[in-house]
């Protein structure tokens, strides 16, 4: 096993020069692993998550990985975490809490001391595991490939071994290890699937793990050529910058929701969601969809989606009469008008024909540029900002109003020269705003 283990490491290209950090429970997988790389003589440093979950048992826990790292000096770093209040603070499961406090912790201890990577003791039965728990789930393509040996700066160097392998291990170098009473519970559903339903598809398949592994590099290659035809749709359709814009030509003659999925749900869109817009995509512009992030608003030729700032949150402003908030400010809305120019700097009357059926109403953000009136050439918002000599104060309360992706008025200020009013304007929008 050893033998194996170092080359699964050289294969992801980790020499004994790497700095990693190891997070190390006590458990049997996490003691294997450190085991394995201190006798291969690694550059690694130990970090151990005290959940305070089971009382006098966690911070036994605790003390047997310190001793064990003073013993065989090793760099040993620990933290306590109220795991069960920052769960109901943050309306989460225990074991979501538990995985949002540790990989902080080990960000800021990688970020702080140079680690390379975090290294974590999952192998191919946890991603067996995790690749039924998803097909539970109705998950696509990618949550039944399992968990992956890499991804970012997290490392799980034992994926390549089952679980009855690292007992063996464990066995024959007398490793020792402290035992989390939870894991014997069927409570949580990874143990149900690991007691209860993996015994059962060994009956029909001795050779479980193996086959899954096959089956892992089939679904691989397959992801491989998806990504790269989503990659081919991506550069044909999506237009990046502070404003996405995703051209709906992309979405015809299919009802396939897999490409736009696979754009958007960086953006914190799920799946339902995805689908709900491929149906309000040829027929409801003005439709706006939030995530916890991003806002998406469907217009007549284009989806636009524009990043929730934490200042103010964007407003989604139909081109029709009414009335809107952002913060302290309302916005007024006449349509249609006839076209009057004003010299209100509280007031914008633009050409309509130029306008989307959706505008967005937002806080100015770092990289947005317009075209004053007046000028021909764009000029950013910061250096209009500057020029006009607003107060610092005053520059993070500046909004703009926003149409298929371009700035057409900074509210109060200008508006943008391409949607003034024109001689052959023929009907007119007015924005008033007021601070409520």
């Amino acid at each position: 096993m050893k033998q194996r283990f170092l080359e699964y490491l050289q294969q992801h290209s980790i020499s004994t020069q790497t700095k990693i950090l190891l997070a190390v429970s006590g458990g049997l997988d996490s003691m294997v692993m450190l085991h394995l790389f201190h006798e291969l003589k690694f550059t690694v440093a130990v970090a151990h998550a005290n959940f305070k979950l089971r009382g006098a048992e966690s911070d036994g826990d605790e003390l047997f990985v310190q001793d064990w790292c003073k013993n065989h000096q090793v760099i040993f770093y620990t933290t306590p975490f109220e795991t069960k209040n920052y769960a109901t603070a943050h309306g989460l499961s225990i074991q979501m809490a538990a995985r949002e406090l540790r990989y902080q912790w080990f960000n800021e201890l990688i970020v702080s001391h140079q680690f390379q990577f975090v290294a974590t003791a999952h192998h191919l039965n946890d991603s067996l595991e995790t690749a039924l728990l998803n097909l539970a789930r109705g998950s696509g393509l990618e949550g039944l490939i399992g968990i992956p040996s890499l991804s970012g700066n997290r490392f799980r160097p034992l994926m390549f071994a089952t679980r009855r392998e690292i007992e063996n291990y464990a066995a024959e170098n007398d490793i020792v290890w402290r035992e989390d009473s939870s894991n014997q519970t069927d409570a949580y559903q990874r143990n149900l699937i690991r007691h209860k339903i993996i015994p059962e598809l060994q009956k029909i398949n001795p050779a479980l793990e193996q086959s899954f592994t096959a089956m892992i590099a089939k679904l691989k290659n397959d992801a491989e050529i998806l990504n790269d035809d989503v990659q081919q749709w991506r550069l044909r359709y999506v237009e990046a910058g502070n404003t996405i814009k995703i051209q709906k030509a992309g979405l015809l003659h299919t009802t396939d929701a897999s490409r736009l999925w696979r754009t958007i749900r960086r953006y914190g869109f799920n799946r339902e969601q995805t689908e709900a817009i491929m149906m309000a995509a040829p027929g409801q512009p003005g439709k706006v969809f939030y995530s916890s992030t991003h806002c998406l608003a469907v217009d007549r030729e284009v989806l636009l989606i524009t990043e929730l700032t934490e200042k103010l949150p964007f407003v989604s402003v139909p081109l029709v009469s009414g009335k809107h908030k952002l913060g302290l400010f309302e916005m007024e809305i006449e349509v249609p008008v006839l076209p009057q120019i004003t010299r209100e700097l509280t007031i914008a009357v633009l050409d309509l024909e130029k306008l989307a059926p959706t505008l967005i109403w937002r806080v100015w953000q770092a990289g947005d540029s317009f075209v004053p009136l007046g000028m021909s050439q764009h000029k950013k918002v910061s250096d209009f900002l500057i020029d006009e000599k607003v107060p610092v104060t005053l520059k993070s309360g500046v909004t703009v109003l926003e149409s298929n992706g371009e700035i057409v008025w900074i509210v109060g200020y200008r508006i943008d020269d391409r949607y003034k009013l024109t001689k052959i304007t023929r009907q007119a929008a007015r924005f008033q705003v007021i601070q409520s």
